[in-house]
């Protein structure tokens, strides 16, 4: 029977024989140390709204035809496309940081098509593999990670230019049971708290890359693999004695560097092998589903938005006109990023595979506003919070017989709020805007799922100009020759469709 409810999953984490590493020693048992729990918490999480939230955080499979976890269904309509983002906003409200689940979501869904046409290319059998796979994932109810972005090395040179070759994870030998693979992937989002992982290319890859041409999904605990764990800001406070200055003492997310050594993975896993043409379209249709799951971050805005209204009730201001304008750009700004992401998926498209797929400009877009506003929503939740929200005494001093009384006296808001809720929600806004969270709120959302010249590449490719052009020089009646192209994009064909009843 598979994984059901949060518990049940922090359970099926326990004894693994996983080699990480933390501030230089090798951690016995991850699931105990509090540094980690929070960030397991917090994809416990994704089980528990599906107990609760059946409609919202789970699927009909056509796969096993069973309700699965949503985040281990294959997109079959619009609607499921459209549901993801809205799971993936009510988790950031729940949790206040990263869930850590949407990588391996869309890892599945864009290789469902990918591998379909690498089949069709070739003749190779990637699709029904991956289908197997899908399957083993959804009747256990495992938690999938990718793992794309490689250390990289010299960035001027490709993968098979390096100095080093295991800058770039690759091949390392092949025999008639499977694969080794060699390297690193950097920045790994919740990978210790996975149970598999997808091993994935990076970019766009040469003739020359095919040893680099590599996916395949490998056990979290699969021998070969060592985990280094990376720090956030004020991740110790999670370790001291009391819960007030974590901020988040609950939840957190989580980021590693995964180093493979000669891992082995069977031919089943393996889900490309050299084909080197289809890297660049694995990766743009990952991005492309992934930029619109950044619209998580508008759950962790909305959370921010209430600690920074809740600050200035505390403080006795909430009516003040300045505090409430900018808790009204606060929430324009968190709109703005939802609204893009949502859009996107309602003019998702079927793709050859029978999985729909998001639409991409908007996609980017949606992204590309994650870049920017959650740092400018942080800076106005700072703003409402005041000075004390960096200065504040820690929590020993407050239950210190000779200090607390006086800190209680003197750090009280208006009549009738507790000091010490005042002090939580200061704590929760520094934890999201320079704290732990901050990773997964503001950092995270620069450089995950492609840092900013990612995304303005990829709307240059679709903005289409020669198209607008014409159209100006229609209503203008400019005779000169019209550019091409002079028919609109596919993004425009999708913009005026008139979806029929089946979408």
């Amino acid at each position: 029977m598979g994984i059901k409810t949060g518990q049940e999953y922090i359970q099926s984490l326990r004894g693994r024989k996983m080699k990480v590493y933390l501030f230089g020693e090798l951690v016995e048992e991850p699931v105990d140390h509090p540094l980690i729990r929070p960030s397991i918490n917090a994809v416990a999480e994704t089980y528990d709204i599906a107990v609760r939230e059946e409609e919202l955080a789970t699927a009909q499979s056509s796969i096993t035809g069973q309700r699965v976890n949503r985040f281990l269904h294959i997109a079959e309509s619009v609607q499921d496309v459209v549901l993801q983002n809205k799971m993936q906003r009510k988790l950031g409200q729940n949790t206040g940081t990263c869930f850590q689940r949407c990588v391996g979501m869309d890892a599945l869904n864009s290789l469902h098509s990918v591998t379909f046409e690498m089949d069709e290319k070739h003749g190779t059998n990637y699709h029904k593999r991956l289908l197997d796979f899908i399957k083993m994932l959804q009747t256990e109810n495992f938690v999938i990670g990718g793992a794309m972005t490689d250390p990289k090395g010299d960035r001027s040179k490709g993968p098979a230019e390096q100095v080093d070759p295991d800058m770039f994870v690759h091949v390392v030998k092949k025999d008639d049971k499977g694969i080794y693979l060699t390297g690193a992937k950097a920045h790994q989002t919740g990978c210790i708290n996975s149970h598999w992982i997808i091993i994935m290319p990076t970019m766009r890859l040469t003739e020359d890359d095919k040893e680099y041409a590599i996916v395949g999904a490998i056990p979290a605990d699969a021998e070969g693999i060592t985990y280094i764990y990376g720090r956030q800001s004020c991740d110790t406070r999670s370790m001291e004695e009391g819960d007030l200055d974590a901020g988040n003492s609950q939840y957190s997310g989580q980021e590693a560097m995964i180093v493979l050594e000669n891992v082995f993975i069977p031919w089943d896993k393996v889900f490309m092998n050299g084909e080197y043409e289809f890297a660049a379209m694995l990766v743009e249709r990952f991005t492309c589903y992934h930029r619109r799951s950044y619209v998580c971050k508008t759950g962790l805005g909305d959370v921010l938005i209430g600690a920074a209204a809740t600050i200035a009730d505390y403080n006795g201001i909430p009516n003040v006109t300045h505090i409430k304008d900018k808790l009204i750009e606060m929430t324009h700004l968190n709109e703005s990023i939802f609204a893009a992401g949502i859009a996107s998926s309602y003019q998702s498209h079927k793709m050859k595979s029978g999985v729909w797929m998001n639409e991409e400009m908007l996609a980017n877009v949606c992204k590309h506003n994650v870049t920017r506003f959650p740092y400018e929503i942080a800076r106005l939740a700072q703003d409402i919070a005041g000075g004390l929200m960096v200065t504040m005494p820690s929590e020993k001093d407050f239950k210190n017989p000779e200090t607390g009384p006086m800190l209680r006296k003197y750090l009280a808001g208006r009549k009738g709020v507790d000091v010490e809720s005042r002090m939580r929600i200061l704590r929760l806004i520094e934890n999201m805007t320079m704290g732990r969270n901050a990773v997964g709120y503001l950092t995270e959302s620069m450089h995950g799922a492609g840092s900013p010249q990612a995304q303005r590449i990829q709307i240059a490719r679709q903005m289409q100009l020669g198209y607008k052009m014409n159209l100006a020089k229609h209503l203008a009646k400019v005779k000169d020759d019209f550019l091409e192209p002079t028919e609109p994009s596919d993004y425009f064909k999708r913009v005026f469709k008139i979806p029929n009843k089946e979408e």
